[in-house]
């Protein structure tokens, strides 16, 4: 809005939208840098990746990240402020911030093949995020030393046998409570004494039968 308002021809105060840049600069490069290590972290897990469910190579692509990984993170925070210094007007005219950690893309990509994930099929695409869901939650028992509740909808719809059954298993041995959605029955059968069964009705839930 600041920025519109200059291009506009009111006058803005070029002091204030530096302190404002400074900020983002900063923030910004923290935002970046949490985030590459927390990618490295669950890359880890990621490479363990149980039975028939691919290993997923993950990291981060944007411009911060990529001055991060060239120097140290005061020059890829001058870096930042140069660059919103010089993209003020262009910002003004898009109405939004063309550099930031916002701008930023997870990358992921069968780490057996290297085939990235945008050009793997549906079901390609899904075993490799039940991967990472399954990575994150181990990640976090791991270090927090307890696993999150992990809310599943229409999880196993789409799996073959081989992979539904081995995703069960892997729920069940991360010992988490996991809710799970989807519309047949028949596909959560595997889990019959291992779990227990609702159905909504007249917007309740209620004992299967």
């Amino acid at each position: 809005r600041l920025l519109r308002e200059g291009a506009s021809g009111r006058r803005v105060d070029g002091a204030w939208l530096s302190a404002l840049e400074d900020t983002l600069a900063t923030r910004g490069v923290a935002i970046a840098a949490a985030r590459q290590d927390m990618a490295v972290r669950l890359a880890a897990f990621c490479a363990e990746s149980p039975g028939p469910f691919p290993a997923a190579a993950i990291g981060l692509a944007g411009a911060v990240e990529g001055w991060l990984d060239e120097g140290p993170a005061l020059a890829a925070e001058d870096r930042f402020r140069a660059a919103l210094a010089a993209g003020r007007g262009s910002d003004a005219e898009s109405g939004t911030t063309a550099t930031g950690p916002h701008r930023s893309d997870l990358v992921v990509r069968d780490a057996a093949t290297g085939v990235p994930a945008d050009q793997g099929s549906t079901g390609q695409q899904k075993a490799l995020l039940i991967a990472i869901v399954l990575a994150s939650a181990r990640l976090q028992a791991a270090e927090c030393g307890s696993v999150p509740l992990l809310l599943l909808d229409e999880v196993a719809a789409h799996l073959d046998r081989q992979r539904r059954e081995a995703l069960f298993d892997e729920l069940l041995g991360l010992g988490a409570q996991v809710w799970m959605t989807g519309t047949d029955p028949e596909v959560f059968r595997p889990l019959a004494g291992e779990a227990q069964f609702m159905r909504v009705a007249e917007s309740a839930l209620v004992p299967a039968s």
